[in-house]
């Protein structure tokens, strides 16, 4: 039998979730219901079925080194396709699946979105061995939830008739757009219609038949785009230019809308309903309602402290947050930022994120602390010409070769050794020692031990961007 290849699109931002998701830390890298990111959640979901292959990721080419790292802490030797820029989920599995072919075999694609949240998983994997199987018969699987509440914040999918007699698997009938609350009413009442999950099911020939009916002009990019890349390692790269003059449309209303009553010269159709416990936890109020609660309805992550509060989400990353007669909020605590809303406004967070665009914050893209493939940095203090940084690096890794135009920068170790390259210098900076490094003086910073590096920067300068760095040399391929 071929291979099963998990598929794990991981290509979204979270606006909705900010401050906590970040541009260049969004939601599915983040631990947001139990220990593990929702990455590695999705990944480790599928565990256990028969056939199973190492998963292909695909992912925004600024998140490569983070998704590797979180892929590697479970033990996973999985591939990256790298897209260079965003064009929504049908040309991302375009090219997972153009990829699984030139491989030279056919496998069965399970399609997931690395941002959902499921409590049963193994009801999940038992669904999926029936899609499997369907999928094996050519059809293109589709997975519905079991809706219970006219939730207005989903798309819907409407089901025919039974393929079988156990009501497992139906025939699409309709997919149908975000409703307004009456309409998600008569959709709950009605029986037959099913929230839609984002999970696909279908050998990788089967998305590339019906693309090339449905959308030619996407898999004749997505081809393009593939055969002008290359492979780095485990990363898979496409031609910057060729995926930019693709077109941006979803798996949704690429093919799949268009495979519901009988389609002609299409694959069938099929749903398959699912009640695991599935949230795509779009919103606070939706990683509120899946994650565990007090008696008065409350969840809290962090340091916090509820008084007569209710039905209340707190997320404390850095302080103790304290509420006192809060009904039906969710208040989030960054180092930079914090959020109050009502549950019924949570919807709304992305009108701020639009505002805080506009006005060029950067607080919609990065958080205080930033992750780098070496390990991170934390802006801890700035000023008008100085900025100072806690710096992190992980056994073994090392800082490119560098210099700077604007400024110069004051290092002290506070544990671990550093090895220091300034200019034609190599030499050790123990704990409690403290070197310097001199404007436009190349230079570089090395872990050489076994334990973490943890130090101090001073920056002192007329310009203090990161853009402000010629890099000579990189075991990263940063230029």
């Amino acid at each position: 039998m071929n291979k099963i290849l998990p598929v794990i699109l991981s290509g979204g931002s979270g606006t909705r979730l900010w401050p906590l998701s970040r541009e260049k830390y969004p939601k599915q890298l983040l631990p947001l219901v139990g220990e593990q990111s929702m990455l590695q959640a999705t990944i480790a979901r599928l565990n256990g079925l028969d056939g199973l292959a190492e998963p292909l990721l695909v992912c925004n080419e600024e998140h490569r080194f983070i998704v590797a790292e979180q892929m590697r802490l479970l033990g996973k030797a999985g591939r990256v396709l790298l897209e260079p820029v965003g064009r929504n989920t049908a040309p991302a599995l375009t090219l997972a699946a153009l990829w699984a072919r030139r491989q030279g075999g056919d496998p069965v694609l399970v399609v997931m979105p690395a941002d959902h949240v499921i409590a049963d998983e193994g009801l999940f994997r038992a669904a999926v061995a029936r899609a499997v199987a369907l999928a094996e018969a050519g059809m293109a699987v589709t997975f519905g939830i079991t809706p219970d509440s006219p939730e207005t914040g989903y798309g819907y999918i409407q089901r025919g008739a039974a393929l079988g007699g156990d009501g497992a698997a139906y025939r699409l009938m309709r997919f149908v757009e975000k409703p307004d609350r009456p309409t998600a009413e008569a959709y709950l009442d009605a029986g037959d219609f099913l929230w839609n999950s984002g999970i696909f099911v279908l050998r990788a020939s089967t998305w590339l038949m019906a693309l090339d009916r449905c959308r030619a002009d996407i898999l004749v990019a997505c081809r393009a785009a593939l055969e002008g890349g290359g492979e780095d390692g485990d990363f898979i790269r496409v031609d910057a230019a060729a995926f930019a003059r693709c077109p941006a449309d979803s798996i949704d209303y690429a093919v799949m809308e268009r495979l519901t009553g009988n389609a002609a010269a299409l694959p069938e159709g099929v749903v398959i309903p699912l009640t695991a416990g599935w949230s795509d936890v779009g919103v606070w109020d939706a990683l509120w309602k899946v994650l565990p609660k007090c008696d008065d309805g409350n969840a809290m992550r962090g340091d916090a402290l509820l008084e007569n509060c209710a039905n209340t989400l707190v997320v404390a990353e850095n302080r103790l947050v304290a509420c006192v007669g809060l009904r039906d909020m969710v208040v989030v605590e960054t180092d930079d930022a914090v959020l109050v809303a009502h549950h019924d406004a949570t919807q709304d967070v992305k009108k701020i994120v639009d505002r805080l665009k506009a006005d060029g914050r950067s607080v919609t893209q990065w958080h205080r602390k930033v992750y780098r493939p070496w390990g991170w940095y934390d802006g801890v203090d700035a000023g008008e010409r100085f900025q100072v940084k806690r710096i992190g690096v992980k056994p073994g890794a090392a800082l490119s070769l560098q210099m700077h135009h604007h400024r110069a920068e004051h290092w002290v170790v506070v544990s671990g050794t550093a090895r220091v390259t300034r200019g034609d210098e190599v030499f050790l900076v123990s704990e409690n020692q403290s070197t310097y490094i001199p404007l436009g003086v190349r230079h570089r910073l090395e872990n050489p031990g076994i334990v973490p590096l943890e130090m101090i920067e001073v920056q002192s300068g007329s310009y203090l961007g990161e853009d402000d760095i010629v890099r000579f040399e990189d075991d990263w391929g940063r230029r």
